[in-house]
């Protein structure tokens, strides 16, 4: 399962998606959006995409992990459009028979998401907003 979505992201049907009988470990990684960033009170985090793009990412990222290491299966799911504080931004649900493997395929995805994927995150705060990340084209720092 990996797709981009405007609804808010169901963790439990992740859990149960990955699901599965050799495996002893299911890890979650929830990306939530925080009320700071950079000495700036953040109201809400706005992401744009290209889906069919951003999902053919994800399913490739997968595929990767999957060639790592030895895991069962892997959900991501990715917000679009406003996300709130304290709302989940991104899920990645890894199962696999031991621990080691799915911590660090949820790991790599999550670090491959914010290189590759083309899924665009907009910072909106008190008194402004502004484009965050490397796939804005430019490196945070150039983005203050």
């Amino acid at each position: 399962m990996f797709r981009v979505t405007h609804q808010p992201i169901d963790l439990s049907e992740l859990v149960h998606y990955v699901a599965d009988p050799e495996a002893g470990a299911v890890v979650p990684f929830i990306g939530t959006t925080r009320n700071n960033n950079e000495g700036r009170k953040v109201i809400a985090l706005d992401y744009e995409a290209y889906p069919e793009m951003a999902e053919k990412e994800l399913a490739r990222i997968g595929e990767e992990a999957k060639k790592k290491w030895p895991i069962c299966k892997m959900a991501i799911v990715h917000r679009l459009g406003a996300v709130q504080i304290g709302e989940a931004s991104v899920i990645i649900v890894v199962s696999s028979a031991h621990r080691d493997a799915a911590f660090a395929a949820s790991r790599f995805a999550i670090e491959e998401i914010k290189k590759t994927v083309p899924i665009w995150k907009k910072e909106v705060f008190e008194g402004g907003e502004v484009w965050i990340g490397t796939q804005s084209g430019q490196p945070l720092t150039a983005l203050k």
